[in-house]
């Protein structure tokens, strides 16, 4: 099998090689090369093409976003943001996703060793998935599941025992998206009138860094956005984006949803999970639901949106022309879960539709 090729871009020469180390620890990763900065990546680049390019965000001479925009505009790659994201920064790396990135690595400012050790299989999947992205005029290629074990929903909330509730007026619609799916999500999102009913994301992405990518959204679209805090109300018009590294649980009240935020076990390698917060739209929201699956590597959501299907939700997944990565949407439709297969720009009335808006 022909190994994806890694560049890493970074001016820690630490960074560079605990990086090195990794990706040439797993079977299906090399290393092309490494660069200090992005004059020596054009350097590089002169001669070789890599499958990925790792990126940091801060570095000298010039920075990753102003490399990354140049980049996309003459020579189109799959790029993955490698970066110590904070409170300041984390805005930085929204760009850089609109930029072009497919995803983002946190690297912390201590203890990267360690660190790195133990997000290695975490990493690695990313860097794999962004080898698979769509970008500029490449076209996405089947990627195949790492075979490494999968915890599944039933290690945070237990599988419906009982009949979803009776159909009401009030419709939730739950997303999930991963690779891909920050610019997804802001096409669906802006398609979305004042009016729409209330809606709840999990999109893959690290911690500190869905805080600005909802307020970013909130600047963009009709309906408001915001990070998802325990508790908050599922409101018409509102959107909830889970934050990351914690998972997101829809919860029902008589007639009235809200959301809990909890720690809990990593679901199919992620935290938040998508199968998380579907299967807790199976039990609470049953047919009064609406499930979509969007872009993103792997298998997350897949289980459940199969199981809200089963509950009598109308499920939508994104088709393969417009993902940039085809991995969850046909995992779900593989299993029966999908009721519509949509283009991007035609999922937000179809949401629309089956809430009878």
């Amino acid at each position: 099998m022909k190994k994806i090729r890694v560049l890493i871009v970074d001016d820690s020469a630490t960074v560079r090689q605990a990086l090195r180390d990794l990706f040439e620890s797993d079977p299906e990763l090399e290393v092309m090369a490494v660069a200090s900065d992005p004059y020596a990546a054009v350097a590089l680049l002169r001669n070789e093409v890599p499958d990925v390019i790792t990126l940091d965000l801060e570095m000298p001479r010039m920075d990753g976003i102003t490399f990354l925009k140049k980049l996309m505009q003459q020579c189109p790659l799959p790029v993955v943001i490698c970066s110590s994201l904070t409170e300041r920064n984390s805005a930085t790396a929204v760009a850089a996703l609109e930029a072009g990135a497919v995803d983002v690595i946190t690297k912390p400012r201590m203890d990267l060793g360690v660190f790195l050790e133990e997000a290695k299989a975490q990493i690695c999947d990313v860097v794999k998935s962004a080898a698979h992205a769509r970008v500029g005029r490449k076209r996405a290629r089947p990627a195949p599941l790492v075979s490494t074990p999968k915890l599944s929903a039933d290690v945070v909330i237990p599988r419906p025992v009982r009949a979803a509730p009776v159909q009401t007026t009030a419709k939730i619609v739950m997303v999930g998206a991963s690779t891909g799916g920050t610019e997804a999500l802001r096409t669906f999102l802006q398609a979305l009138p004042e009016a729409a009913p209330g809606v709840v994301v999990v999109q893959h992405m690290p911690e500190r860094f869905t805080a600005s990518f909802a307020a970013r959204l909130n600047t963009l679209c009709r309906v408001s956005v915001k990070e998802a805090e325990d508790g908050d109300p599922v409101l018409p018009g509102h959107v909830l984006i889970a934050p990351g590294n914690r998972h997101t649980l829809l919860r029902r009240s008589g007639t009235r949803y809200s959301v809990e935020v909890r720690d809990g076990p990593l679901v199919r390698r992620h935290r938040p999970s998508v199968d998380v917060l579907f299967r807790s739209g199976a039990l609470c929201a049953g047919q009064n639901a609406v499930g979509v699956i969007m872009t993103g590597m792997g298998d997350d959501g897949a289980a459940g949106l199969l199981e809200m299907r089963e509950a009598g939700a109308f499920t939508i997944a994104q088709n393969e022309a417009t993902c940039v990565v085809f991995g969850m949407p046909h995992e779900a439709i593989k299993l029966g879960a999908v009721a519509r297969i949509l283009p991007l720009e035609h999922i937000a009335s179809e949401v629309l539709r089956a809430c009878g808006l």
